[in-house]
C-alpha cells in the first residue's frame, strides 16, 4: 500500500517506493506459496525473494485483514435479507490487488473504490488498461490514465490528498459510494505517515460519513525502545517518516484514536497476538512448512511493532461478530453512539 506523507523531508517518489516495496513483498508471498493471488504480478516490474521473515510476516497482514474483511462480506442482521449491498474505501490503496481477488472467488461487494495520490493512481489506471485486469473491470469501464481513473460500475480508482479533507466528500460523491450502506475502510501504513492532525481528520470525517462501518487499520507501534528507534530511523533515511507514530504509539493510543473521533468500539492487537492466537492451526501449520525458519527472536520483535486496530459503527445492527476472537481484550463504547442519518 503507498503512503502518504506531508513533512518536507518526505517525497511523493520516496512514498511511492513503499507501495512498490509491498507489492514486491506479496508477490514474493505469493510466489512462495502464502497465498494465492493471480493480479499482483500487473504491478511487479522487477521480482525479488524476500527472506522468511518478511514473507511471513506480510502473510500475517494478509491474514489479518483477509479475515475481518470476509466477516463484514458475510454481516447481516438475524434473519433478514442476505443480500444487503456493501462497499469497501480503500485509502491510500496503492497497488493492491484485493478487488481483483475479490472478484475471481465471487464475494466482491456492489462498490469497491480506491483512493491515492494521483502520481500512483496515474500507474495504476495505466497498468490496468494495458493488460487483462482491463476485462476485469469491465468493457464499459472509462480507465483514463492521464487523470489516474478507472470508473466502472463496482469498481472505482480516483485521485486525492488525503489530507485535503474537504476534497474527500466531493471524491465519493463521485465514486458513487453511499454513506447509508455498510462499508469497510481500509487504511494500511497510511495514517501513521501524515501528520497526527491529518490522521485524526481522516478518522473523524469516516465516522461522521459512514454510521455503518468498520475501519482497518495496520501500521507500527513502540517508537520508543530499541527496535522501535532503528525502525523509525530506516524509514527516516528513506524520506519516509512516521509523522504519527508518537501521537498513537500503544494499542490503546490506536483505540482511543478512534474512540476520540467518535466510532463506537475500538479493538487494537499486535501482531504477534494476531499471528499467534488468530490464524486457524491448521493453516500456521501449513505456512510454516513453508520455508526454514530460525529468527525467532527477531520475529517476535518486529510483530509486536505493528498492529491492527479497527473500529467500528454499528446503526444497522451487523457487526456484532466481527473482530478477531469471541473474546475481544476491549470494545468500549463512545459516549455518543452514532445512528443511521435521517437521509438512510
Amino acid at each position: 500500500m503507498s503512503k502518504l506523507a506531508s513533512d518536507s523531508h518526505s517525497s511523493t517518489a520516496a512514498v511511492q517506493a513503499t507501495n512498490d516495496d509491498a507489492s514486491a513483498s506479496k508477490l514474493s508471498c505469493v510466489n512462495k506459496g502464502y497465498m494465492k493471488d493471480s493480479y499482483i504480478h500487473f504491478f511487479v516490474r522487477r521480482p525479488v525473494k524476500r527472506s522468511p521473515i518478511i514473507n511471513r510476516g506480510y502473510y500475517a497482514r494478509w491474514a489479518a485483514l483477509r479475515k475481518l474483511l470476509l466477516q463484514f462480506l458475510k454481516s447481516e442482521r438475524h434473519g433478514e435479507d442476505r443480500n444487503i449491498k456493501k462497499q469497501i474505501l480503500s485509502l491510500g490503496a496503492g497497488f493492491d490487488t484485493t478487488y481483483f481477488q475479490l472478484q475471481e472467488e465471487g464475494i466482491a461487494p456492489h462498490l469497491y473504490v480506491e483512493l491515492d495520490f494521483k502520481e500512483v493512481t496515474s500507474k495504476k489506471a495505466a497498468l490496468i488498461d494495458s493488460s487483462q485486469l482491463k476485462d476485469k473491470v469491465g468493457q464499459a469501464a472509462s480507465i483514463s490514465r492521464e487523470r489516474g481513473e478507472v470508473l466502472s460500475d463496482h469498481y472505482k480508482l480516483l485521485p486525492v490528498d488525503l489530507r485535503e479533507i474537504q476534497k474527500l466528500d466531493n471524491v465519493i460523491a463521485l465514486a458513487e459510494l453511499d454513506p447509508c450502506l455498510p462499508t469497510f475502510i481500509i487504511a494500511e501504513c497510511v495514517l501513521i505517515y501524515l501528520d497526527p492532525d491529518s490522521s485524526r481528520a481522516i478518522v473523524e470525517w469516516a465516522s461522521r460519513t459512514f454510521s455503518t462501518a468498520v475501519f482497518f487499520l495496520y501500521e507500527q507501534i513502540h517508537p520508543d525502545d530499541a527496535f522501535g528507534e532503528q525502525m523509525i530511523r530506516n524509514l527516516e533515511s528513506r524520506g519516509c517518516p512516521l509523522l504519527s507514530i508518537h501521537a498513537t504509539p500503544t494499542l490503546q493510543a490506536k483505540e482511543r484514536l478512534f474512540l476520540d473521533q467518535g466510532w463506537q468500539k475500538a479493538v487494537a492487537w499486535d501482531m504477534l497476538q494476531i499471528y499467534n492466537n488468530s490464524i486457524d492451526t491448521r493453516e500456521k501449520r501449513r505456512v510454516e512448512r513453508l520455508e526454514l525458519f530460525d529468527e525467532f527472536e527477531e520475529w517476535h520483535m518486529m510483530q509486536e511493532h505493528y498492529c491492527v486496530a479497527y473500529a467500528i459503527n454499528d446503526a444497522m445492527g451487523l457487526f456484532q461478530y466481527i473482530g478477531f476472537s469471541n473474546d475481544q481484550h476491549v470494545l468500549v463504547p463512545s459516549p455518543q453512539l452514532p445512528q443511521e442519518s435521517e437521509a438512510c
